[in-house]
């Protein structure tokens, strides 16, 4: 209950500044949409070809090289995209925090600008991820557990890399290695997150299931129909609204680490802690 309050805590002061910018939603849903006509472009092609399992141990070389090579050009494209549209989020949120009056096209020409550093981390982190896929289709139970105790740690290490990327425009090295400093600077050698986004969200989207349930229960295809269309455009909404908030909080923790001091409109002692 304690991370619960927190979270909304901090979910209230991120949805003041996405209050005074809302086309910023605008950004995540052209993030989702380029991300799944890429992802068409990767999966159905692997799909139809039957190869879209992990290679056996003993397979031949080039079909593993043809699957991981896929696998890693649809990571680094993915982060890409990602990545591109975070970093405009981060821009107009600091700048927003810092007082000024940004705009879509500010943060957008912003990311354009930072476009090779955004590119040289993807590469990294599509890399990154590559291996991390590799050791859990290749390892047994205990081997899946440690990549999986990798893959979170390398999560928290790179959880400030974007907003060093945008404020600071280090190279991807750099800001890696910014990132990790300041979150031990600050709360350790061992640090994990503090909150719950995952959980508030999800009690947030039960509205959509008991629009479903209400549907079903009318007993009429059209009325369930309608209630599912509903459902599904709030859910759309919702995770729009998520993935800005979390942008959001990630600029404003960057900011509270950075200058020791909480940006405009934040709680300094919620956001001390927001990890531990």
């Amino acid at each position: 209950m304690g991370r619960i309050t927190r979270t909304w805590s901090l979910m209230s002061d991120c949805w003041h500044v996405l209050k005074l910018d809302k086309s910023l939603l605008a950004l995540p849903f052209i993030s989702g949409i380029c991300c799944m006509v890429l992802m068409a472009s990767f999966a159905v092609p692997i799909f139809i070809t039957g190869a879209w399992h992990p290679p056996a141990r003993d397979a031949e070389a080039i079909r593993q090289v043809l699957y991981y090579g896929a696998l890693f050009g649809m990571y680094v494209v993915l982060n890409l995209v990602v990545v591109f549209f975070n970093a405009a989020i981060v821009s107009c949120a600091a700048t927003r925090m810092g007082g000024g009056e940004p705009t879509i096209g500010d943060g957008l020409q912003a990311a354009v600008s930072r476009l090779p550093v955004i590119a040289g981390w993807a590469l990294i982190a599509g890399t990154v991820g590559l291996i991390l896929r590799i050791a859990e289709d290749r390892s047994d139970r205990v081997g899946q557990i440690i990549a999986g105790v990798l893959g979170t740690a390398w999560t928290v290490m790179t959880f400030l890399v974007v907003p060093v990327l945008v404020i600071e425009n280090k190279n991807p090295i750099a800001a890696l290695q910014e990132s990790t400093v300041l979150l031990k600077r600050t709360w350790g050698e061992q640090v994990m997150g503090n909150l719950s986004f995952g959980a508030i969200f999800a009690l947030l989207s039960l509205p959509g299931v008991a629009l479903i349930m209400l549907g079903a229960m009318m007993h009429n295809t059209g009325v369930f129909l309608a209630c599912l269309g509903l459902a599904v455009i709030y859910w759309i909404l919702l995770s729009l609204v998520h993935s800005t908030l979390r942008v959001i909080f990630e600029t404003a923790l960057y900011l509270y680490v950075r200058d020791g001091v909480a940006p405009a409109g934040f709680n300094a002692e919620v956001l001390g802690a927001a990890m531990r």
